[in-house]
């Protein structure tokens, strides 16, 4: 009886607890925390999400041709240079424009992470630890879709001379804390399908991101710019935008 009971006690009841767990994740009832896969960029699959701005909050926010050129030392911002802050400051990217291709969106948190499908109207900046926002030595990484009135001049001018004709020009970024950024693009990285050295940046960069084709399209555009300068934003209201996101048809 005893050895009966002992294999009870040691062998069926670890076995029926280890199929209840199973049989709980299978039904969604217990939830399975997994860590972000370095190097992956925002994926399109269908859209799962309810149109709606996401509201920024303090916290930290996911080979072919290439085209690079060193920052120029000719372009005057009106915005003065300024030092890095000595402590950390908590700040969230709003809108960005790129003036030369009549580019000018909101950003927005993604309101279901880096996996769901982007949404339309507004651009996004992916969440990862190894990225940042505008000011905090990492770099800072922006993506919309290829389409009218979002980031398409940025594929377009990518397909002419491996998008030569983007260099030099300037990005401008805006903070909730009514800060201007600018930036100058220096690289086009055209059919990319990682974000490895973005993630290992090891200093402020700004990074574009589009599609190169319709959806389901693995290789992405992305643009690379590097830091100006930044200071107040002469109109405050310029960096508050009113975000109007919708699900992409």
């Amino acid at each position: 009886m005893d050895r009966l009971l002992n294999a009870v006690r040691t062998r069926l009841i670890p076995a029926l607890l280890t199929a209840a767990g199973v049989a709980l994740v299978t039904a969604g009832l217990v939830t399975l925390t997994v860590p972000a896969t370095a190097g992956v960029l925002p994926s399109d699959p269908p859209p799962s999400i309810s149109a709606r701005p996401a509201t920024p909050s303090p916290a930290t926010p996911s080979r072919s041709p290439s085209v690079s050129v060193a920052p120029s030392e000719s372009v005057a911002p009106s915005a003065s240079a300024s030092a890095r802050p000595s402590a950390p400051v908590v700040r969230v990217a709003t809108r960005l424009a790129v003036p030369a291709l009549q580019i000018d969106l909101p950003i927005i948190r993604p309101p279901g992470g880096p996996n769901e499908y982007p949404l339309c109207g507004v651009a996004m900046f992916l969440q990862h630890e190894q990225l940042g926002q505008p000011g905090e030595d990492r770099a800072i990484y922006l993506y919309a879709h290829a389409r009218e009135g979002m980031f398409l001049p940025l594929l377009r001018q990518s397909e002419v001379r491996d998008g030569a004709g983007m260099l030099g020009m300037i990005v401008q970024v805006w903070t909730d804390d009514e800060q201007l950024f600018l930036y100058e693009i220096t690289e086009v990285r055209r059919h990319q399908t990682d974000l490895d050295k973005a993630l290992n940046a090891d200093h402020e960069q700004l990074w574009l991101q589009t599609s190169e084709g319709p959806r389901g399209t693995v290789p992405k555009l992305q643009v690379v710019a590097e830091p100006l300068s930044s200071g107040p934003a002469p109109d405050p209201a310029d960096a508050h935008p009113s975000p109007e996101p919708v699900e992409c048809s």
